[in-house]
Parts: structure tokens; sequence; C-alpha cells
């Protein structure tokens, strides 16, 4: 049955829009080429998202012809501002981008563990507040935010969690309140991390793949047929849960110590550090410092017996293992680097026994601060474990990932509602009525969150 006129319109219309938001700015003709519509149906469509103020003139193009050069097309970036949170145990980071994602201003705020829930609350909203001004944002038109904890799949709500301070349980409802135009949606931080890595780290040539969330807590990200899988109570990739061999005791449905959690937290990692004697170095987190510092060991020893290019990312635990003398502090820095990865192996010889993704990305500070060497142990040692090929990856966005993905997930959200007719026709920018009430979100929003993947 053939579409309706209306239908074909914002098929057209958002095909278009597509284009653009991919391509950058496009001249009508590249807009035909591209779309292959018909030129009467190009200026048509062209005409009507200049009337709804989704696209504007933003040049001309130097085209070799006879009469006037063709206009250029570009979304309107400041249609709509949207917000980007990574919300950790100890602070806050947000971004404000305009429609298009470029971001316009950032900052984040660390909130002590002594901090009362009023006090830790009204930082973290005001700190939304000031950076939307400092951006230049009247108003925010969808706010995305990354937290730890379960996201039930059917109501979209964080489950309740006693693990987390007080303030993250009533953060969620106070910004609601304080942004009631907004759509506020929130998602598992691991999740968001892994959509970030696919879309513009080191999944980006995978349909599917596992990330795996190494700092803070333990968390895992499943990714297949290019869809994240959150499972029948949005529970999977609770690794920190899982049972291993090394540990003594076993996890609990409300404590992980004794699962994976125990064995390669920052905590756990940094107890492994004092046992070979590695010291925690520069000003970063302790676990950042030393697993970065050892690695730069290992690199540095095998770079002077080689002469290998440092200067460029090299595998340099594959050329230690082909015999590169290793002593001292590199022989310390090697074996601690050896023991972590023995450590994470049984939490990816796992994930690879159920799911056989073919390539696990290690995310997280600790992932990039191991980077290449950490990553190339890891997958020597699964390719002893399992017959399954798997490809073991270092983060290209480290820490990074979960605001990155949650202003990725922000970015659609806006440009989904916007780009659809019916969304856009309002002068707020679609903003109004179909706002959630206070102390809810577009996607579920009672703020109880979970510890374990933060």
């Amino acid at each position: 049955m053939p579409a309706s006129p209306s239908t074909a319109r914002a098929i057209n219309d958002r095909l278009a829009l597509r284009l653009l938001q991919q391509e950058g700015p496009l001249t009508a003709g590249q807009l035909k080429q591209l779309t292959g519509l018909s030129r009467p149906t190009v200026a048509d469509l062209v005409e009507r998202l200049t009337a709804a103020r989704l696209i504007a003139v933003v040049g001309e193009a130097g085209e070799q012809r006879r009469g006037p050069n063709a206009k250029v097309y570009g979304i309107v970036a400041d249609r709509a501002h949207l917000a980007a949170l990574d919300v950790r145990t100890e602070g806050v980071a947000v971004v404000v981008a305009d429609l298009v994602g470029r971001v316009l201003a950032e900052a984040s705020v660390p909130i002590g563990a002594d901090t009362g829930t009023g006090p830790a609350v009204e930082q973290a909203v005001t700190l939304v507040e000031r950076v939307a001004k400092e951006a230049g944002a009247d108003r925010l038109h969808t706010v995305g935010i990354g937290a730890p904890g379960l996201v039930d799949p059917s109501s979209g709500e964080l489950r309740d969690s006693t693990g987390l301070p007080q303030w993250h349980r009533r953060f969620v409802a106070t910004l609601q309140e304080r942004l009631p135009e907004a759509r506020v949606s929130v998602e598992n931080e691991t999740n968001l991390a892994a959509l970030a890595e696919q879309r513009d780290g080191a999944a980006r040539d995978r349909d599917t793949f596992v990330l795996l969330w190494l700092g803070h807590g333990t968390g895992a990200a499943v990714v297949l047929d290019g869809a994240l899988r959150r499972g029948a109570s949005g529970g999977t990739g609770e690794i920190g849960f899982l049972p291993v061999p090394g540990t003594s005791a076993l996890p609990t449905s409300t404590d992980c110590e004794g699962g994976f959690h125990s064995l390669a937290a920052s905590a756990a990692v940094v107890d492994l550090a004092a046992q070979y004697g590695v010291p925690a170095a520069g000003r970063e987190a302790p676990v950042v410092g030393i697993v970065r510092a050892a690695a730069g060991v290992v690199r540095e020893a095998v770079g002077r017996v080689s002469g290998t290019d440092l200067s460029r990312p090299a595998d340099p635990v594959r050329e230690g293992a082909a015999g590169a003398p290793q002593s001292g502090t590199s022989g310390t820095a090697a074996a601690f680097l050896d023991a972590l990865a023995d450590r994470i192996a049984v939490g990816v010889a796992s994930v690879v026994a159920i799911l056989d993704p073919g390539c696990v990305v290690l995310g997280g500070e600790v992932g990039q601060a191991g980077g290449a060497d950490l990553a190339a142990r890891v997958q020597d040692r699964i390719a002893l474990m399992t017959p399954l090929s798997t490809e073991v990856r270092a983060t290209t966005l480290g820490g990074g990932a979960v605001l990155r993905g949650a202003l990725l997930t922000a970015r659609d959200r806006a440009q989904e509602e916007l780009f659809t007719p019916g969304g856009r026709g309002r002068p707020d920018g679609g903003q109004g009525p179909s706002s959630p009430p206070p102390g809810r979100s577009a996607g579920g929003a009672d703020p109880g969150v979970d510890p374990r993947k933060d």
C-alpha cells in the first residue's frame, strides 16, 4: 500500500534532516543526489524545513557555474539545547550542547561523602543550571543522565539501592522540578559508555561486542547485532556479582563483595599493586596512576630493547613476550600487569563462554590507563581459556564515554522529536505539555541507583 502524501513528506523530511546531521551543510542539489528525490520534491522539503526553523541558509557553495551560487543549508543548531550528566558516587559532570551535539559549556563538581543530602542535591542541580547559563541556553530541551543502577526495561525507572549516597535518590526528581519543561531520562552508565564506544570509540566497526567497565566498580554492557541488551530486569552486565575463584566469599543479592567486583574494582586493583610494590604515580586517582605508570614502564622497557618507536601505538606486551628481558622496576610492573590481566580474564572468559561476542572492550578509567598493554595480556589469556576467537581492545574514550554516551542519547531523542511532524510546531521547540510531572523522567525517574558500576 503506497504511503499517503503526508507520510511521504514526513519520510522525505526526516531523510533530509538525517543527511544534514550526518554529512553537515548541503546544497539542494546535493540533497537531491543523496536522497534520489526529484528537484521539485527537494525544493518543497527545503521550504517546509526552513519554515519550521529546522534548517537555515548557512552559506553559499562556490560551484563553478553560471548564475548565483547555490545556497547551503544546515540544521539550526540552537533550535534546542541539550545537557548530558555523568553522576558518580563522588560528584557530577555536566556538558551542555546544541542540537547537532556541539559542546557549548562543561563543568564538574566533586561532592564529598560527608556532604548532607540537601546541600549535595543543591550543588548538583545548581551546576546544571550554571553550565546551561554559560552555554547561553535559556531552557534545556532534553537532559540525558548516566548513573549507576539497573534500568527497568518496562518502566524505564532506576531500581532502588541502599548502596549509594542519599543525594542520588533525590537528585533526578529535584532536577526535573527545577527544569519542568525538559525531557529528563536516565540510563545505566555502562550502557551509555558502550553506545559511545560503538558510535565514536573502540567498537565503531562492531555490531556485536561487550564493554567491560573497569573503574570504581565493575560492570558490563552487551551489544548484540547492533542493539543494546538489558535483560528481563535490566540487569544484563551486572558482572560485579559474578561468583569467581580467588575471593573469600560469595556475593549476595545486596552485596557484590566476593564476586568479580572483589577482583577487579579499583580498591582491589590498588591492593594488588601494593602486593607487587607498585606505587601510585601522578595526580590522578590512585588506581589510574598505578595502572598507567605500570603500562608506561613496561612500554619504555620494551622500546629500549627492541628499538620500537614509542611515539606510535604498539603491542608492547607481545613484543615483550617475544624475549625482551625485564628486571627491576620494569619486571615488577610487568608482573603486576600480568596479575591484573589474570583477574580481568576471569570475567572476560565468563562473558565469552556465554555470549561469544567476538570483541571485548576494556572500558572505564582503568581500561584506558592499561591501554594496549593490558588489553593484549588479557587477550593472550583468553586465547588459552576458550576456543572462541575473541579480540580484546582498549577503550579510546575512557571514563569520558559515559558523558559522551549521555550526550549522544540526548541528541538522538531531541532530534527524534523535533524531526517528527507534530513535534516541531510549537515555538518552544516541542517543550511544554508533554513534559513529565516533577519527580518523574521521560524514561522513568525513581533516582535510586546501585553502586556496582560507578
